[in-house]
């Protein structure tokens, strides 16, 4: 049951994304903002197929530390869920990506168009200048910036490295960055075929104060990131007996 419900899911997502992708296209001739309003039809077909086909529900927490002006989203990575539900959170988000992206037909355009920030990661002190003006310019106009600050996915409970790209957006830019934690990996789990029943939770913490050192905030950051995903992992393999433990054989297999 658990693969077949993946594979009516994996359709839809894949199937329905090949579809969303024809029908975006002419939004390209139109100002911005169109564009996103197409991006969030897409990330709202996305989510609402999870419960339907896989038995996957969500639900947030902490919607109240966001704070009215626009701010930097420092989002945990554990899978593909999170690149698309910032779309229906948050208003107008802007995703902080890396340049290879950009250069996919059609997804890449339209990435392109809603005002994502695509990096080149091989630039290195160049490429932490055009993000942090990028970010600028994107709060300017009222977006919300979102940043994986550990820049790829990692497995549930094992962190991976917090890039110090972060910290240049906090120092370089007077935005509150707010950290997010979430359990989605348990659910969605990275390069695997299957699709796990249940809750994915995703939390927004309070903002991290202004003023502090760069070693200083790298330090609460991960903290915070870390102790709030954690607890939220827990808390969901508590309540959901099929999120997800040790591999098992099957998804050892689709990962390959």
């Amino acid at each position: 049951m658990l693969a077949f419900r993946s594979l009516l899911y994996n359709a839809l997502f894949f199937g329905g994304g090949l579809i969303f992708a024809v029908l975006l296209l002419p939004l390209l001739v139109f100002p911005r903002h169109v564009m996103q309003s197409g991006l969030k039809a897409w990330a709202w077909a996305v989510m609402t197929g999870l419960k339907p086909l896989a038995g996957l529900r969500w639900q947030v927490k902490g919607l109240e530390n966001l704070p009215v002006e626009p701010c930097i989203l420092a989002c945990k990575h554990q899978s593909a869920w999170e690149t698309g539900i910032f779309y229906l959170l948050v208003d107008d988000p802007s995703y902080i990506l890396k340049q290879e992206l950009l250069s996919i037909p059609l997804f890449g355009w339209y990435l392109k168009k809603s005002g994502a920030i695509a990096i080149d990661r091989k630039a290195g002190a160049s490429a932490l200048k055009r993000m942090i003006s990028g970010t600028k310019d994107r709060l300017d106009r009222g977006q919300n910036v979102v940043i994986f600050p550990e820049g790829t996915r990692a497995h549930p409970g094992k962190p991976g490295t917090y890039h110090p790209g972060i910290a240049a957006l906090y120092k370089g830019t007077d935005a509150l960055v707010v950290p997010v934690a979430l359990n989605s990996g348990l659910f969605w789990q990275r390069r695997s075929f299957l699709k796990r029943s249940g809750c994915i939770t995703i939390e927004f913490l309070p903002p991290l104060e202004k003023g502090l050192d760069r070693r200083a905030f790298m330090t609460e950051l991960q903290d915070r990131m870390e102790a709030a995903t954690n607890r939220l992992i827990e808390d969901a393999r508590a309540e959901c007996p099929e999120a997800l433990g040790e591999a098992s054989p099957i998804e050892e297999i689709t990962k390959k």
